[in-house]
């Protein structure tokens, strides 16, 4: 019985791992920042139509030197040049596929929040499903081993006490008259 406990827990564990997983990879896409003491209003451009437009662009440029945050949340330094550098370039009259490849050119696809989806960030993209289905085949392949367990026959003074028990039962489960 204790040997078919340990193995309930560990099956029970190894089911509910890949989900564990799954959620943690979505973590940090759950946090929520405010942003509205990382722009200062010095940063913030006269024209609403091009600041609204630097914010959306700042959303999708990851901060450097933060984890997992976009330039437009970051208070860092860093994030705060770059957030002047997208601003003067809007400023400029430059687009923002123009602002985006120069940002990739001098800092590589890790500036950007959603890398594109090419050969060298595939990993990035598949590496949830596959953990995802690693766990399912795990899961089966346990499930599989460990099969239908045997019974163990009853004894005869286990099966007189059953009957016992069963028998004081129904003489207080009948109606009285």
């Amino acid at each position: 019985m204790i040997m078919s406990l340990n193995r309930t827990r560990h099956l029970m564990l190894v089911s509910i791992l890949p989900l564990g997983l799954l959620l943690a990879s979505f973590l940090p896409n759950t946090i929520v920042t405010t942003a509205a003491n990382a722009i200062t209003a010095e940063e913030m451009l006269a024209n609403p139509q091009l600041e609204e437009r630097a914010r959306n662009l700042s959303k999708q440029l990851r901060c450097l030197v933060c984890q997992n945050q976009s330039i437009d949340d970051s208070d860092a330094d860093l994030a705060r040049d770059l957030r002047r550098e997208v601003r003067s370039q809007i400023a400029a009259g430059d687009s923002d596929d123009a602002i985006i490849d120069q940002l990739r050119q001098k800092y590589g696809d890790y500036v950007l929040l959603n890398p594109p989806l090419d050969p060298a960030t595939m990993f990035l993209w598949l590496a949830p499903f596959a953990f995802m289905v690693l766990g399912g085949v795990i899961v089966l392949v346990a499930r599989r081993q460990r099969g239908i367990e045997d019974v163990n026959e009853l004894d005869a003074s286990e099966r007189a006490k059953i009957e016992k028990l069963l028998a004081s039962r129904n003489d207080r489960d009948e109606p009285k008259t």
